[in-house]
């Protein structure tokens, strides 16, 4: 019987072997490479996001810092109104931030604002994308509360006669473009029982015009909230002695508001003039008699406030004595916004002449958010 010997060829198997092994050995590492860059990749990012996150905080808490009661406090509602902020430099310079801001009341605004890192803000997005955070933040102003529900508050008796006239309807004072709608009307007077009279051409208007309150007494006028009476005195911007003054705005050679002057209290006869948004609190620390010719802000007086004749004050006004208007002829003497005469020795009151007292929350809120 023949045996048949076959031989098998097994040369070259090595290098298959190695090139097999090669391949697999080059997947792995370039899979631990794509890993490593992948996971290099999210940390960046993720820092970026932080970053960016970083500097939408920094400059929502930056803008607060920089916040203008004056201007600011003013612009009408959303969406009537939207305040863009501009693109700026980060606080450190570690990117940019951009956004808006709004009022979504009248004590309450929205700060919208969008961060950057610095490789986004430079378009450098190679190497990994850049990135871009937003945040909200709401803001609120916490102003002093002076419980004013009327055009006029205060103890005893209120005499209103020739052309005067209290009104508690919440008007807007002309001119000014930044108020939102009025509100619902509020009393002519608000007292705590003395006798509201009128005569001549003399009226009380508002709902009701005459509102008898029990709880008024001497603290109502003195005690406001958080806050006095001597409290605000001491944060008075201009303290004036009081007598026979006029005031009137004044400006600066480089047409600035001349704040330096006791009788500048400010100009709402033109709110887009350079002491248009001048709102200051002003302390008299004795009796005052004025007969011209504008002021706003908070008006505080010690003793008893004389308006003869023409004079326009807006915002808020506390008397501890009298309130007493009169002559003027055609030309109206009026307050807008709301006024508490306390009257310690409950005396009556003589409001006569051409004078006008009309509540306007407008004026309020803009001589309490100028603070």
């Amino acid at each position: 019987m023949r045996t048949v010997s076959v031989l098998r060829d097994e040369r070259g198997m090595a290098l298959a072997v190695a090139i097999f092994a090669l391949v697999v050995v080059g997947a792995l590492v370039a899979g631990a490479f794509f890993a490593g860059t992948q996971e290099q990749r999210v940390g960046e990012n993720q820092r970026r996001v932080m970053t960016s996150f970083g500097i939408a905080e920094g400059g929502a808490q930056q803008r607060m810092l920089m916040w203008d009661p004056s201007t600011q406090n003013r612009v009408k509602q959303y969406p009537e109104s939207t305040v863009a902020i501009a693109d700026t430099v980060a606080p450190g310079g570690t990117g940019r931030y951009a956004g808006s801001w709004y009022r979504m009341g009248p004590n309450i605004f929205l700060i919208d604002i969008t961060g950057q890192d610095n490789r986004t803000s430079a378009g450098q997005n190679t190497g990994g994308g850049g990135a871009r955070q937003r945040v909200g933040m709401i803001a609120r102003i916490a102003p002093i509360e002076f419980g004013i529900r009327a055009s006029l508050t205060t103890q005893g008796g209120v005499s209103v006669g020739g052309n005067a006239e209290i009104d508690g309807t919440d008007q807007t004072p002309t001119g000014w473009a930044s108020c939102d709608p009025p509100g619902p009307a509020q009393a002519g007077v608000r007292d705590n029982g003395g006798t509201v009279g009128t005569s001549g051409a003399g009226t009380v208007g508002g709902n009701p015009p005459v509102v008898n309150d029990p709880t008024i007494n001497s603290s109502t006028f003195t005690t406001f909230g958080g806050a006095t009476y001597a409290q605000l005195a001491t944060r008075a911007t201009i303290v004036n002695p009081g007598g026979n003054i006029n005031t009137d705005p004044s400006f600066n050679a480089d047409g600035s508001c001349n704040k330096n002057d006791i009788n500048n209290w400010g100009d709402p006869h033109n709110p887009n003039s350079r002491c248009g948004n001048y709102f200051p609190i002003i302390h008299v620390t004795g009796s005052m008699m004025v007969n011209n010719t504008q002021g706003q802000g908070i008006l505080l007086v010690d003793g008893d406030l004389t308006v003869n004749g023409s004079w326009d004050f807006y915002g808020i006004v506390i008397i501890q004595g009298d309130l007493k208007t009169a002559g003027g002829g055609s030309a109206e003497a009026h307050f807008w916004g709301g006024g508490m005469a306390k009257n310690a020795d409950l005396s009556t009151q003589n409001l006569n002449g051409h004078a006008t007292l009309n509540f306007s929350s407008c004026s309020i809120l803009a001589a309490l958010q100028a603070q």
